[in-house]
């Protein structure tokens, strides 16, 4: 077997050995480092019990602060990747239009969008709101922060579509025209299924991106989501500021986690099907529908 790999030469033994020792040389510079901060954090008394008990012992810090933060994150999240998904895959496909007047719009909307900061967008949404509808106050910097993160995000999910397409071989529409297929049936049956598996990865970290951007909108808006709770348990237990950031980051960290375990997993049995099953697509002729091995 070769020892060259198509993406890189595989480390004979000095290399090894180098390798090793860098990353025993990381390994103690990050132990002193957590060391460092640990001293650092004692000598300001913030490893004190009395700032991380309350997680512990008391159930109203996640019934009353924790627990409806995340409820809250959840529902701005939820409701922007519910929209931004489908709004995202019909601008990648409308940039791949082969009329003009269809391609040079979505792509201005595409390029507009992703240029703007989202918390830009969700300040502007908000002012929007206030000014020219009757949504309350109380449910605006919802409306504001899923604006902001549908039409941020709708337009990378947009890219991520179009290049997830534009990777398959060319074969692919040439076998569909072929048999007649028109357009449409083309990406619908055959171009976009196959291109979901290589575009999952992607999909994927963005929506962990719009999880973790909710978080702007109790920064600037006064969403109650999250992290914006860390405020309120610090001013009702003792300025425990650090200790409430790590159990939220820890909370973040999960979450993320759970949703980048359910997309691989839903990956896995992506790619199982196709080995197992054939792709199907309509008989444009016959109105009947064919195996991709007739």
């Amino acid at each position: 077997m070769s020892a060259t790999s198509v993406l890189y030469d595989s480390p004979g033994a000095r290399a090894k050995r180098r390798n090793i020792l860098y990353t025993i040389v990381f390994l103690v510079l990050f132990a002193l480092a957590a060391w460092w901060v640990l001293v650092q954090m004692a000598d300001k008394n913030q490893l004190a019990s009395e700032k991380w008990s309350p997680f512990v012992t008391d159930s109203k810090v996640w019934t009353t602060y924790l627990l409806p933060g995340l409820g809250e994150t959840l529902k701005a999240a939820a409701l922007s990747i519910v929209i931004a998904l489908p709004f995202g895959a019909l601008l990648g496909i409308g940039r791949l239009s082969d009329h003009s007047w269809v391609r040079v719009p979505v792509g201005a909307v595409v390029e507009f969008f992703r240029s703007i900061p989202v918390l830009l967008m969700m300040v502007f949404a908000a002012q929007a709101y206030a000014q020219f509808t009757n949504v309350s106050s109380d449910m605006r910097p919802l409306y504001a922060v899923v604006t902001g993160l549908v039409l941020y995000n709708a337009s990378v999910i947009a890219e991520i579509v179009r290049a997830g397409i534009l990777t398959l071989p060319n074969g692919q529409t040439d076998a569909a025209k072929a048999i007649g297929m028109r357009k449409g049936q083309t990406m619908a049956y055959v171009l976009l299924p196959q291109a979901v598996t290589a575009m999952l990865p992607a999909l994927v970290s963005q929506l962990v991106v719009i999880v973790k951007d909710t978080a702007l909108g109790g920064a600037i808006l006064g969403l109650s989501e999250l992290l914006s709770q860390n405020r309120t348990i610090t001013a009702n237990y003792g300025a425990n500021t650090i200790a409430t950031l790590v159990v939220i980051a820890l909370i973040y960290i999960v979450l993320n986690f759970i949703l980048t375990t359910f997309a691989g997993w839903l990956e896995q049995r992506l790619r199982r099907g196709k080995k197992s099953t054939g792709a199907v697509i309509p008989d444009v002729n016959a109105g009947t529908y064919v195996g991709d091995g007739i």
